[in-house]
């Protein structure tokens, strides 16, 4: 009996040995060491073109088009601007603030800097100028208050319903930007009147709107109170009425879902409405003299003052007056903005 012998064996190198690893990080290596696309792209046209006619080669447009497309995520094709010129645009603005806003608003600064502390202290500290302040501050909170009630409420009913005459309704609401504040205060006195359609409603019950605190708060409210409804109502169409209903389906109570879906998104946009009605509130003029009158202590608001100030040939007392609205709408809107980054902040963290 023969005994067989074992079959030959090839010589073996530690770099012959097969194991997964070592071809996982040749796979690396190769795909590292991968071309970019336009170079591949313009490798495979080359060759293409040599292999196939003229009017075969307009099949390989998409790899043209992965070309730009690389050339744009690497940031080597410039992106074509509407307006021409960066320059020109930045100047045009920069002239337009300076000229409409900053300019007017410096020599205002200007001209009360002129009257001394002294003289400066003792006319924003008068009585009079101390009971027209509280009158314009208090009103337009009051007005603030409602227009924020109200408003979202609008935008609410605007937003997630549909019924006969909507958009009407919604045009209604831009009205009050489009009408002169005289016009406004006008229709305000007409209505409430002891003849008007809702004096003769008041009067029976002693209550009376006309040249009274109550008529400057009903004035501040028409002409404010679209800045809270416009800059909500966007913010509440973004919001996707699917995540409501799976808070919804998920337990959630209709309160739950307004407090922690909703809510969380429209703080900002609700803020920023109620302080520009603010701020538009302490301004008005227009209205309020019609329906409220000239009455110091009573129903003189700051506008009132500034412009009885300027009557009286006072040009620095009315600077001063100004002065003070100015940096009251300046603190509440940099409160604001602070307000509101911080809600951002705390939003991202959640």
């Amino acid at each position: 009996m023969t005994q067989r012998s074992p079959p030959p064996t090839l010589p073996t190198s530690p770099r012959s040995s097969w194991s997964p690893s070592r071809t996982h990080s040749a796979a690396g290596k190769r795909s590292r060491q991968s071309i970019s696309p336009k170079a591949a792209c313009s490798t495979r046209c080359s060759s293409t073109s040599k292999r196939k006619p003229a009017s075969d080669h307009a099949a390989w447009q998409p790899c043209h088009a992965a070309m730009l497309l690389w050339g744009t995520m690497s940031g080597r094709t410039k992106a074509k601007r509407l307006l021409p010129g960066f320059g020109l645009t930045l100047g045009v603005t920069m002239l337009y603030l300076a000229v409409i806003v900053i300019l007017p608003i410096a020599a205002m600064l200007l001209k009360a800097s002129s009257l001394g502390w002294e003289d400066f202290w003792r006319i924003v500290s008068s009585r009079r100028s101390v009971s027209a302040y509280s009158i314009t501050f208090g009103s337009a909170l009051l007005a603030t208050v409602f227009n924020g009630a109200f408003g979202m409420l609008l935008a609410w009913v605007l937003v997630r319903y549909e019924f006969p005459g909507k958009r009407i309704l919604d045009a209604l609401v831009d009205l009050p930007f489009a009408l002169p504040t005289a016009v406004a205060g006008l229709t305000l006195v007409t209505l409430f009147s002891e003849n008007g359609w809702y004096g003769q409603l008041l009067l029976p019950l002693g209550i009376t709107i006309n040249y009274t605190q109550a008529g400057i708060v009903i004035a501040m409210i028409f002409t404010s109170i679209p800045f809270v409804v416009r800059t909500v109502q966007p913010v509440l169409e973004d919001i996707q009425p699917d995540v409501e209903e799976a808070a919804r389906t998920l337990g959630a109570t209709r309160w739950q879902v307004f407090s922690r879906v909703v809510w969380p998104v429209l703080m900002p946009a609700f803020i920023a409405g109620c302080v520009l009605s603010f701020a538009r509130s302490i301004g008005e003029f227009g209205g309020v003299v019609f329906i409220a009158g000239n009455l110091p202590g009573l129903t003189e608001v700051v506008s009132l003052l500034i412009f009885i100030r300027l009557e009286e040939y006072s040009y620095e007392g009315a600077a001063a007056l100004a002065t003070v609205l100015l940096l009251v709408a300046f603190g509440t809107l940099l409160l604001t903005n602070l307000l509101q980054n911080w809600q951002l902040r705390y939003m991202d963290k959640r």
